[in-house]
């Protein structure tokens, strides 16, 4: 029994263009969200909570610091106080030091600080 080997290729191409047209349609409706978005003021807006043990969970600090801040690839934060002032606490969340980036806590570094300084 003889199979036609062009069989494969038609269905691969049938299967192609449906996709082609199922994305066409995807994006038509992402465009008029987006569309509607700009409309709206342009940016999507999310809730930044000014809390600073939810800024550690959100910012990526429990990567480094680990999540009961006993460190790991970043020094441990229980005991900074006695190590670091609440000004040199500061520098650091702007301006990063090491491998840390800065801006993690963009506009929260005094308030971030203080709960650093109260850990134990």
């Amino acid at each position: 029994m003889n199979r036609n080997p062009i069989i494969p290729f038609v269905l691969i191409m049938v299967l192609g263009i449906a996709a082609m047209f199922l994305f066409s349609f995807k994006g038509l409706g992402d465009s008029k969200e987006l569309a509607a978005e700009q409309k709206n003021g342009g940016e999507k807006t999310e809730e930044v909570s000014n809390n600073p043990e939810d800024i550690y969970k959100t910012a990526g600090c429990i990567g480094c610091h680990g999540d009961a801040y006993q460190g790991g690839v970043g020094p441990a934060l229980t005991g900074v106080g006695d190590k670091l002032s609440k000004e040199e606490i500061q520098e650091i969340l702007v301006n990063g030091k090491g491998s840390m980036p800065g801006g993690l806590a963009a506009g929260n570094e005094e308030a971030m600080a203080d709960w650093l300084l109260e850990l134990k």
